[in-house]
């Protein structure tokens, strides 16, 4: 991959990762909640996940155009649930302090939180469809030697790192973000104010994931 695709790539990259959405909001409301180290066990659950979400994409062993309309919808379903199910929690907690039954997410609601975004999914296919270059592509039908496939493999494992890297990034400055606003929200009635935000935001975007 050249030095000029590369930055193609982070420009791509950019608004899909630092604009709110579903796995920044969880992390910024968690870091609210519980501060950022508490949520490292969730970060690395996450991005794990979306590496090996992302290389069986991108090696061709997973694809979002295989996933029959049926399944992805029930998907689809199953991660508005889920975070509406979050949504809900938020919007019943107390202050930061205060509410002793909460728990910070864990390594397995990282996992489960990419698993259960279908479009995550979408903007992995459509990333390798703009990024995996048809030189590549050739390179590994022209060829059926192993160097020909570790070429392509290569190309992927790097978009792989790039994408995964970028998302760690973004989400923690939402996470760092959250943590911060809980230091402006520090009293227990503004702590709730601040939970209700985000669950509504949340709420929100469940909704979006929905409509699309």
């Amino acid at each position: 991959m050249t030095l000029d695709m590369m930055l193609a790539l982070l420009v791509f990259l950019f608004p899909l990762a630092y604009s709110p959405g579903p796995g920044n909001l969880f992390f910024a409301a968690n870091g609210a909640q519980f501060g950022f180290r508490a949520t490292i066990p969730a970060t690395l659950g996450y991005h794990i996940a979306t590496a090996v979400v992302t290389l069986l994409i991108g090696s061709g062993a997973l694809a979002a155009q295989a996933i029959s309309p049926e399944l992805f919808q029930m998907l689809k379903l199953a991660g508005v649930i889920y975070m509406v199910w979050i949504a809900s929690k938020l919007w019943r907690a107390g202050g930061t302090k205060s509410d002793l039954h909460a728990q910070p997410a864990r390594f397995r609601d990282g996992v489960v939180l990419l698993v259960l975004n279908p479009k995550a999914y979408v903007i992995i296919a459509v990333m390798f469809s703009q990024f995996l270059t048809p030189v590549d592509a050739a390179m590994a039908n022209a060829y059926s030697t192993a160097l020909g496939r570790t070429g392509q493999l290569g190309v992927v494992a790097v978009i792989t790192f790039v994408f995964t890297l970028n998302n760690f990034v973004a989400f923690s400055i939402w996470t760092l973000i959250g943590e911060g606003l809980a230091r402006q929200f520090a009293r227990d009635a503004r702590a709730r104010q601040l939970n209700r935000g985000f669950a509504l935001l949340l709420g929100g975007v469940a909704i979006w994931m929905l409509l699309m």
